[in-house]
């Protein structure tokens, strides 16, 4: 892995209710403590940003092995959320690709495969997987 610095900024204001701001080069939102430790909710709060980073890296990831093997992508999105429990930090990413309506089966199922690589791909994922969460996908093709 290449030695990669990222710098980001966080000024915060107020207090436990209070708000935040939080900057990098291509970031610029706001932070909160979430309501429920406390806090007003009115920004990104930590568990928010992290499954963030992990949505983004799986998507660019997918995009980017779906891209090299030229499959016929109409449209992709990805749906993702985060479950806190006692069992630890879990995240499940849903990801939905539309291919062509000219896609065979076999493009189909090469589909399936991308979805399963770009998971073992995303380093920001293989990264939370070394901290201890479980990540899973559930991905859903089908043909416009």
């Amino acid at each position: 892995m290449d030695n990669v610095k990222t710098k980001v900024k966080a000024v915060w204001n107020g207090g436990i209710m209070g708000t935040g701001s939080l900057k990098g080069e291509n970031v610029d939102t706001q932070i909160a403590i979430s309501k429920s430790s406390g806090g007003n909710g009115n920004g990104a709060e930590p568990q928010e940003l992290l499954v963030c980073s992990a949505t983004t890296c799986y998507i660019e990831t997918l995009t980017y092995m779906l891209e090299s093997r030229k499959l016929p992508v109409v449209e992709l999105m990805i749906n993702s959320e985060a479950t806190v429990s006692e069992d630890g930090f879990h995240i499940i990413h849903y990801p939905k690709i539309i291919l062509d309506t000219n896609a065979t089966e076999e493009l189909i199922q090469s589909t399936y495969r991308v979805i399963e690589g770009a998971d073992r791909g995303c380093k920001v994922g293989n990264l939370l997987r070394k901290a201890g969460i479980i990540i899973n996908i559930e991905g859903k093709v089908t043909i416009q």
